[in-house]
């Protein structure tokens, strides 16, 4: 496979473009997000981080579902946007507690499959659904979800706290397949048990506890390198990794690995020190996970692969996100 067209499939994927309408938000909001003097992490993060005493943080986060996807198969939407909120609160070493949405549609089928997905996402995660909105007179079909979740202060996992010389692991769990009508959904949870699961989202809460890691993102939309790419805007600060160190099923090309969304996956950076702990750790809870490379100062992201080397990322110039984390 080409490498120039690898790199290529990355930099265009629509999953890491259409990032970049959160700069746009954030310059909005930048002089008054903060304007309580107990928000702790905001923009740039899985989850924004609210200080609410006792050694404690909330967590708030919020997703939609891709209008695409709702077309596809409303089941899975409804699926989905239960897994990809949980997902938020674990990267950041957090519990989730429950969830709201916003349900768009005119459909009562459509509202029917939709709610069914959720149903079966709240019982697979074991996080309420506890309130929300309907829109039952809307013209298209849509759906959001808002979730919340606690985390020690001490323990919390940011998106911003890589550091230069960091290991970056990237941990997904291969034990899934491509999900029937999708060509970027990587499902490694809807056939597994409640306990399963719920022991992949409780291992990242259990290595925030345990201090082992500097920063982690739950890998998403923009893929493994694209999320990647997310987290070392937020911290500021570059990395070299090797492709063929990034966990992969033998039967999936490169170029469509990179655009998957899996269902259980995170990017981490931590010092060299603890390493092989939190692979460890990453691995018990069946999360494949390897050292792919490590973080460098120079605000580029670069990737070897064969023996070649190619800059994915120059976040002088370039931007997926387009900010530092402010912290």
């Amino acid at each position: 496979m080409d490498y120039n067209e690898i790199i290529k499939s990355i930099r265009t994927f629509k999953g890491v473009t259409r990032k970049s309408s959160i700069a746009d938000v954030r310059e909005k909001l930048k002089d008054v997000y903060n304007i309580s003097s107990k928000v702790h992490l905001a923009f740039g993060d899985d989850a924004a981080a609210i200080d609410i005493g006792n050694n404690q943080l909330m967590l708030l986060a919020t997703d939609g579902i891709w209008g695409d996807l709702m077309d596809i198969d409303p089941w899975w939407a409804g699926y989905c946007s239960v897994l990809v909120n949980v997902n938020d609160i674990a990267a950041m070493g957090g519990l989730p507690m429950g969830m709201t949405n916003v349900l768009s549609s005119s459909d009562p089928n459509i509202v029917d499959e939709i709610m069914d997905g959720i149903k079966e996402g709240i019982k697979k995660f074991g996080v309420p659904m506890v309130g929300g909105h309907t829109h039952p007179d809307t013209p298209y079909n849509a759906l959001d979800v808002a979730i919340s979740g606690i985390v020690d202060k001490d323990s919390v996992i940011p998106s911003c706290g890589a550091e230069v010389g960091d290991d970056i692991i990237m941990a997904i769990d291969l034990d899934g397949s491509i999900y029937p009508k999708t060509e970027i959904n990587w499902d490694s949870t809807s056939d597994k048990t409640p306990q399963y699961v719920q022991d992949q989202i409780k291992i990242m809460n259990k290595i925030g506890s345990k201090h082992l890691v500097n920063a982690a993102k739950d890998i998403s939309n923009p893929g493994c390198v694209g999320t990647l790419g997310m987290l070392l805007e937020a911290s500021n600060k570059g990395a070299h990794i090797y492709l063929d160190e990034i966990p992969k099923p033998e039967s999936i090309d490169w170029i469509s690995w990179l655009r998957m969304y899996p269902g259980s996956a995170f990017v981490l950076t931590c010092n060299s020190d603890n390493t092989d702990e939190t692979i460890k750790l990453l691995n018990q809870a069946h999360i494949n996970a390897n050292h792919v490379g490590s973080v460098s100062d120079d605000k580029i992201l670069s990737m070897t692969y064969q023996n070649e080397t190619r800059t994915v990322f120059d976040f002088n110039t370039d931007m997926i996100m387009g900010f530092e984390e402010d912290k």
